[in-house]
């Protein structure tokens, strides 16, 4: 089940914010939906081909993370929750998975790279702010952000 609502919330100054929300089975065949999405959105609000290749692959590692890490079976669900103003897309993804405590992550050898563990590293390294919540057994959500250079 794919399921995509969209709406306007209110904002600072009487501005309104578009959000979008997406809840995506734990497949990696839907991943590209994601991108998909988050690549229009982009466009629409005038980000470049560089930023939107950034923010497709940065959506694209953590929705892995949350079908390898946040769900157990494929029926499982993650969400992802993508919201516009002026000059800031902002995107968060959240499973309801067993979580993880932040402190035990190892930073990555990049001199010696190896099939995985580099997801946050590489989400850090493309968007602008980056803020990662979980606990054990308390699923994880990934909060990221791009400016759009004005």
């Amino acid at each position: 089940m794919i399921v995509i609502d969209s709406g306007r919330e209110a904002c600072a100054k009487d501005k309104q914010k578009d959000i979008i929300i997406l809840t995506l089975p734990g497949k990696p065949e839907y991943v590209s939906v994601a991108r998909l999405t988050v690549s229009g959105i982009a466009s629409r609000m005038g980000f470049d081909v560089e930023a939107i290749e950034d923010i497709k692959l940065a959506v694209s590692e953590a929705c892995t993370n949350a079908i390898k890490h946040g769900c157990k079976e494929a029926v499982e669900h993650y969400e992802i929750n993508i919201s516009t103003d002026e000059n800031c897309l902002s995107i968060s993804i959240s499973d309801k998975g067993c979580g993880f405590e932040m402190g035990k992550v190892d930073c990555p050898d990049t001199q010696n790279p190896r099939e995985g563990g580099m997801g946050l590293f590489i989400i850090k390294t493309l968007m602008d702010e980056v803020n990662v919540s979980s606990l054990p057994d308390s699923g994880c959500t990934i909060n990221m952000k791009k400016y759009l250079e004005v």
